[in-house]
């Protein structure tokens, strides 16, 4: 069995003490650090930008697993690059040519992920997904943490993986809201290869941390 990615999301994290947080998580655990960074255009919420991603940068060696609700978002791939992200996400939606900001991540030495709304398709990726490293399934519409999970997005895990099978593609399929020990085994039978938590990984304070990502990975 594949090794099942956890990316802590910390939007969820208290924003007072972020370094601190970002330090913990990893130490409790954490396989990437997800980074949601919205714009209050695309998504009906504004977060951080590249700066704080390049402030956090020292507090971790794990992967940056940086997700951009941002429209358009080509303009701000080299700044999070520079930043220190690792992975790099986008949405179909958030500009005119998917391919060329695929093509410009990878240029960066990035890897690329493309991220799909509760309502897009898995067929969006047809003529993307053997340029790319990860799909990101929303499974709540994004904007906001603490959402509910919307259960539809399982049938999308499960086309996207089988997808990447029929093309012998071995790309990383990892889920974002409303995700929690409750779901993430039902998620990783779909295929999911990395979760991403919020408030269930950063619930309880930092003497939870541990706990709660191996609440994640089915207690193992």
């Amino acid at each position: 069995m594949a090794r099942l990615f956890i990316s802590p999301s910390i939007l969820s994290a208290d924003f007072a003490r972020l370094g601190e947080e970002v330090s913990a998580i990893d130490a409790a655990g954490a396989d990437w650090i997800h980074i949601d960074v919205m714009d209050g255009h695309f998504v009906p919420n504004i977060t951080i930008g590249p700066a704080v991603v390049k402030a956090l940068r020292p507090h971790s060696a794990k992967p940056f697993d940086v997700h951009l609700m941002v429209s358009p978002v080509d303009p701000f791939l080299d700044a999070f690059a520079e930043a220190g992200a690792d992975i790099i996400t986008v949405h179909p939606e958030a500009g005119p040519h998917l391919h060329r900001t695929i093509q410009r991540i990878k240029a960066l030495g990035k890897k690329a992920g493309v991220s799909l709304n509760p309502a897009t398709p898995a067929k969006m990726l047809d003529y993307v997904i053997d340029e790319i490293d990860l799909v990101l399934v929303m499974s709540v519409n994004p904007g906001f943490g603490g959402q509910k999970f919307i259960p539809s997005q399982l049938k999308k895990v499960e086309a996207i993986a089988n997808m990447a099978s029929k093309r012998g593609l071995a790309i990383d399929i990892e889920v974002d809201g409303g995700v929690d020990a409750g779901n993430a085994a039902s998620l990783v039978s779909a295929g999911a290869t990395a979760l991403v938590a919020g408030t269930a990984a950063f619930r309880g304070g930092p003497q939870c941390y541990a706990d709660n990502i191996k609440a994640l990975r089915g207690g193992e």
